[in-house]
């Protein structure tokens, strides 16, 4: 329960909140944002008088202001701390409803969600009804819209207080690095969203009293469509890395005109001989080959879910130290798509590319090439920074254009 200024309506929040015989709460955490009135006051008291739910109410009063993102952060550090199972954000100011908190955490406890919001859009008219100013009801719907078109999540709104959380799923992402003040909400789905982590929502009331608003709202919607654009960018190749789920796979291109594409045309249509696919990652070329009629071995440093059904064998191996013995040799065709440059030294791999052939046989490689424009120009403007995709990927130890990659080739003995 985050509290700040709420000696007026801390006290009704904690009264209306379920007691153990409607929900299995194991503790109530009143978080004090370094308020200027009675705020830690009427938490103690109301722990030591009023109690009437026998609740397990622990009161903490902060040093300094937080912000309203900072003093989540705390919050989540001590659910992860202790155990728990759902952590709920809940508000002192009375703003949500605290009754509606079982409906909130069901969808988790039933396994069937990562993290649940509140939603007061929910049903058509209802926020209005309920006090919601105009102004207010109009932000919220267009930032919504903003921000689901950039993320393709369909969310009813994304900008509802009240939450739960499998604080395992909090646990995996890197919350402690968002904003310390009100965009925190919207980082938050954003990191979830990246970490492919399962979003609900559950239709709440809505309730606008004398409550003080501290919302900056043309700089709260000027953040969050820049978190918001932020993140679209990453997930195309632009940024930072920050919403880069820890599972991600290299991505699959599906275009004709893209490596993965053109490499499937190379091929041919010969299948008398395997096909070799080297750092397949989760496996979508050797399926798009196999149903072409080929067979297909796939070498990679680990394998990602459901890889090895895509192909005819898995093969577990370090590029790094090249080809390793058991993937033999005899290929018609050896892949290396997009590969090399996360190599320190590629040589030894693409030697033992050719080596896996034969005389006859064909070696495939494709390199991201950064004598495109979009690196140009970074570099032009004394840019370079790493993207989360493309290009200028984080993993990449090498970069080439085309003379030097034609180089590398003569090098490793291939024509």
């Amino acid at each position: 329960m985050v509290a700040y200024n709420a000696e007026s309506t801390l006290a009704d929040v904690l009264r209306r909140t379920p007691g153990r015989d409607v929900l299995a709460i194991h503790e109530v955490l009143v978080q004090d944002d370094h308020s200027t009135d009675a705020t830690t006051q009427t938490a103690e008291h109301f722990r030591a008088v009023e109690n009437d739910h026998d609740l397990s109410i622990t009161v903490v009063r902060h040093p300094c202001n937080l912000g309203y993102g900072g003093n989540q952060k705390v919050g989540y550090d001590y659910a992860i701390a202790n155990g728990w199972d759902v952590v709920v954000l809940l508000h002192g100011d009375g703003q949500y409803a605290p009754e509606v908190m079982p409906e909130l955490v069901a969808p988790i406890v039933a396994g069937d969600a990562d993290a649940v919001f509140g939603s007061r859009m929910m049903h058509r008219g209802e926020a209005r009804a309920g006090g919601m100013p105009l102004y207010k009801y109009v932000g919220n719907r267009i930032l919504t819209t903003i921000q689901n078109r950039l993320t393709g999540l369909g969310l009813s709104e994304w900008h509802s207080g009240y939450r739960a959380y499998r604080v395992s799923a909090l646990a995996e992402i890197a919350y402690g690095d968002n904003s310390d003040v009100f965009d925190f909400d919207t980082e938050i789905i954003l990191q979830l969203a990246a970490a492919n982590k399962t979003i609900a929502e559950v239709p709440i009331p809505t309730y606008y009293g004398d409550e003080i608003c501290r919302v900056n709202g043309m700089r709260y919607a000027l953040d969050v469509v820049v978190d918001t654009t932020r993140y679209r960018l990453g997930r195309v190749g632009f940024g930072d890395g920050t919403y880069r789920s820890p599972d991600d796979t290299y991505e699959f291109k599906t275009s004709p005109h893209s490596s993965h594409g053109r490499i499937a045309r190379l091929v041919g249509a010969d299948t008398d001989r395997p096909v070799l696919d080297v750092g397949c990652g989760s496996g979508e070329l050797a399926a798009v080959l196999r149903a072409s009629g080929h067979t297909v071995v796939g070498v990679d440093q680990r394998e990602p879910d459901g890889a090895a059904m895509r192909m005819d064998r898995f093969v577990a191996a370090d590029l790094g130290d090249g080809l390793p013995d058991e993937v033999g040799s005899g290929f018609g065709t050896v892949i290396a798509a997009d590969v090399i440059e996360h190599l320190a030294d590629p040589t030894t791999l693409m030697r033992d590319l050719g080596g896996a052939t034969g005389s006859d046989g064909s070696v495939i490689i494709s390199v991201p090439n950064f004598g495109h424009w979009y690196p140009r120009l970074r570099v032009a403007f004394g840019r370079w920074d790493y993207d989360e995709r493309g290009i200028l990927d984080r993993t990449h130890l090498r970069f080439f254009n085309r003379r030097t990659f034609l180089r590398a080739a003569a090098e490793a003995g291939l024509t």
